[in-house]
């Protein structure tokens, strides 16, 4: 049994407290944005909102700039952009979704399916949200008779704009923390326990959002490699993985599930 001192417990053998004084308190903040009688409005669907509207804005800025592409010629109109974001939303709602129902909880949701629809609570996979929008792309490309390959490039120089805005409202929502550590900068989240731990969101806002937005940017204005389809996507998904490898050793591992193995976890 340890010793208690106010906030600060200390260790049984060592001493040590497990919560330091000038460790960095968390900034608790309402995950619910806006109540409007009984419509709560949380910051995890503004977060949403905002990375598909500014991704929707950032699309259309880069297919008004001709010289980025081959002969002046973007793929599409930049007028068509308003359909497209209507495919990207369904996309990711329904690929996010359905990809944590099957990844994360199905046996959960096999016993209330009445909650796979209940998006509000929470329970979004990155992984569905990709394959749903690569799917909604590619049909959009089709529907339009597009270059597959330019309409990836172009949703994924706009995707670290969400990546940012999602990886803010996880660590605004408490979730998805960091793995213990001792760091000056460790944080205590509330609903998990007293050990410090790594703001492993804040990391991923960083990196997956900020960095990779930045490396994509360069690509598209300094490279032009727009002019070459397939090229920005490409780098899109290695930066990515590149990325989100890294901050996962940051990241406590999601307990008993199926896909973390040893060193290597399921990520969501």
């Amino acid at each position: 049994m340890g010793i208690t001192l106010g906030p600060i417990k200390l260790g049984p053998l060592t001493g040590r407290p497990y919560m330091r004084l000038l460790a960095i308190p968390y900034p608790v903040v309402d995950p619910v944005a806006l109540q409007l009688g009984p419509l709560a409005v949380k910051w995890y669907g503004l977060a949403y909102i905002a990375g598909l509207l500014l991704g929707w804005l950032y699309i259309k800025r880069l297919l008004d700039q001709r010289a980025l592409w081959a002969d002046g010629k973007p793929p599409i109109d930049s007028q068509k952009v308003d359909d497209l974001l209507i495919y990207m939303t369904v996309g990711v709602l329904l690929g996010g979704r359905l990809g944590y129902v099957l990844f994360y909880e199905p046996r959960y949701f096999l016993m209330n399916p009445l909650d796979i629809p209940a998006v509000w609570k929470g329970g979004m996979a990155f992984h569905g949200g990709l394959l749903g929008s690569i799917l909604a792309i590619l049909v959009f490309a089709r529907r339009t008779s597009a270059n597959p390959w330019s309409m990836l490039d172009l949703c994924s120089a706009a995707t670290p704009i969400g990546l940012f805005f999602g990886r803010l409202a996880n660590f605004i929502n408490a979730e998805l923390v960091g793995r213990p550590t001792n760091v000056p900068w460790a944080m205590v989240f509330p609903g998990a326990d007293l050990a410090e731990r790594h703001p492993s969101q804040l990391y991923e806002a960083f990196f997956e959002g900020l960095v990779l937005f930045a490396v994509l940017w360069w690509l598209t204005h300094k490279v032009l490699a727009l002019r070459r389809p397939g090229m920005v996507a490409g780098t899109f998904m290695l930066g990515y993985g590149l990325a989100r490898s890294f901050c996962e050793f940051f990241r406590e591992p999601d307990p008993g599930h199926w896909l973390t193995w040893g060193p290597f976890t399921a990520g969501i």
